[in-house]
């Protein structure tokens, strides 16, 4: 949504707070994994193995990088930073669900139920690096 509301009236403005507000959203999912890994390894929830799960995911996986392959051509083609980092955000997606699949996957075939809140550890690695980096494209191509 910050990418179409950027998109409709292109000026520096938009530009730096939608890449703002996109690292904002990096940070705030980075809070949530930790917490709710955090909570999870705690309690020692242990999921259900689900096979719609997996072939979920798998799917899930799948379109979010073809989603993301195409915001990053559109946003090549077009000369727009926010639409290429909107593009780093839905492959965060992808590797979200990559990590939760993978979770979920060794649990099923394993029985190791704190794989999956561990595997969320991935996505806290890569949504500090995007907020990293959003920001600092916000300051560095809308100044």
């Amino acid at each position: 949504m910050i990418a179409v509301w950027q998109l409709k009236g292109i000026h520096e403005h938009r530009g730096r707070t939608a890449q703002r507000c996109i690292a904002g959203a990096f940070v705030a999912l980075v809070i949530y994994v930790l917490a709710q890994s955090a909570y999870s390894l705690a309690l020692g929830a242990r999921p259900a193995p689900s096979i719609s799960g997996l072939v979920w995911l798998a799917l899930t996986v799948a379109s979010m990088l073809l989603l993301a392959g195409g915001k990053h051509v559109t946003g090549c083609q077009l000369g727009n930073p926010v639409l290429i980092t909107e593009a780093r955000v839905t492959f965060v997606d992808a590797y979200l669900a990559a990590a939760v699949l993978a979770g979920v996957g060794f649990n099923s075939a394993f029985g190791w139920w704190w794989a999956d809140p561990l595997s969320g550890q991935v996505i806290v690695y890569y949504g500090f690096r995007e907020a990293r980096e959003a920001w600092h494209n916000a300051r560095q191509n809308f100044v």
